[in-house]
């Protein structure tokens, strides 16, 4: 069990994927309502009118048109997604930040915002599908029920997509998804790791729990800003339909372009509330899952002091 670079112990770097990945499954378990208001507030609009005055709204609306049990649609998805998508960019971040750390500094955070950025875009790759799932499931109950899909679940979901659409449809708006994903993950793992390490330098907090909840919720909104506008963009063309054999956007710089037009820049950041709530706690979760499985797989599985890995 005891994995070894020179003479320092370190987590091998399948286990760093596992953890990576049953963080970010553990948080979706408690967000998933706050995904299903965030990705329905997105697609409010596109019929022509505005559906929700707000998250509440939103929520309280969905709760009393399709029931309670609804605010857990798509939670098979959700799960899915993390387990591709953060699986890849977790494992890929916390093995690079390693790799570029020495015994006494960490990397910079040109170098953090570097790592962050290659790890996104290759988790987002390989999470486009569970992506595109998660859109279409927990925006479906907005839909008329003679348009509505009815997926059962994500696997049968992309079985019926792959046969009814062609496997490539499977990573439609694969660009916006990767685009978005490079500016989450240098907003939120290279801002977290950033913060992490001032807020530990300044002594402010205690080190430990209180420094990664501090870090996260500066990650989270700095996250929810920057990624919001990419993040309409992306829901929006992976919900499209196509009528007469035209899609409803030709790319991200269109849905923005038409967003602004018909529903005011504002409207880009239509959402933030829920996105934030969303990505706060995501974020707060799976930073503290993550680090304490860490730390206790230094202690308990490599018999050293943990370090960081974020």
């Amino acid at each position: 069990f005891r994995a070894m670079t020179g003479d320092t112990a370190h987590i091998p770097n399948s286990v760093k994927f596992l953890f990576g990945g049953t963080a970010g499954m553990g948080a979706t378990l408690v967000v998933q309502p706050l995904d299903l208001v965030k990705n329905r507030m997105q697609l409010s609009g596109t019929s022509g009118k505005k559906e929700y005055r707000s998250s509440i709204h939103a929520l309280t609306s969905i709760i009393k048109n399709e029931g309670v049990r609804t605010i857990y649609t798509g939670l098979s998805a959700g799960l899915l997604r993390q387990a591709s998508y953060t699986t890849v960019r977790l494992g890929i971040y916390t093995w690079l930040f390693e790799k570029f750390s020495s015994e006494t500094h960490a990397p910079s955070f040109i170098k953090k915002a570097s790592i962050a950025m290659t790890a996104g875009a290759i988790g987002a790759f390989a999470g486009t599908p569970a992506e595109i799932v998660l859109i279409r499931m927990t925006g479906d109950g907005r839909l008329p029920p003679e348009q509505r899909r009815n997926y059962k679940n994500a696997f049968e979901a992309i079985a019926r997509i792959a046969r009814e659409e062609g496997v490539t449809t499977l990573w439609r708006g694969c660009v916006p998804t990767v685009m978005r994903a490079m500016v989450v993950n240098v907003a939120q793992l290279a801002t977290y790791s950033q913060a992490k390490e001032s807020l530990t330098a300044s002594g402010l907090l205690p080190p430990g729990i209180a420094v990664h909840f501090a870090a996260s919720m500066i990650s989270g909104f700095n996250t929810a800003f920057v990624s919001m506008p990419v993040d309409i963009a992306k829901t929006r063309i992976q919900s499209m339909k196509i009528i007469d054999g035209k899609p409803e956007y030709k790319n991200a710089g269109d849905v923005i372009l038409k967003v602004v037009r018909n529903e005011g820049v504002f409207a880009l950041w239509k959402g933030f509330t829920p996105c934030y709530m969303r990505i706060g706690p995501h974020t707060v979760l799976t930073f503290i899952i993550l680090e304490q499985m860490n730390g206790a797989y230094y202690r308990h599985v490599l018999g050293v002091e943990p370090k960081s890995a974020l």
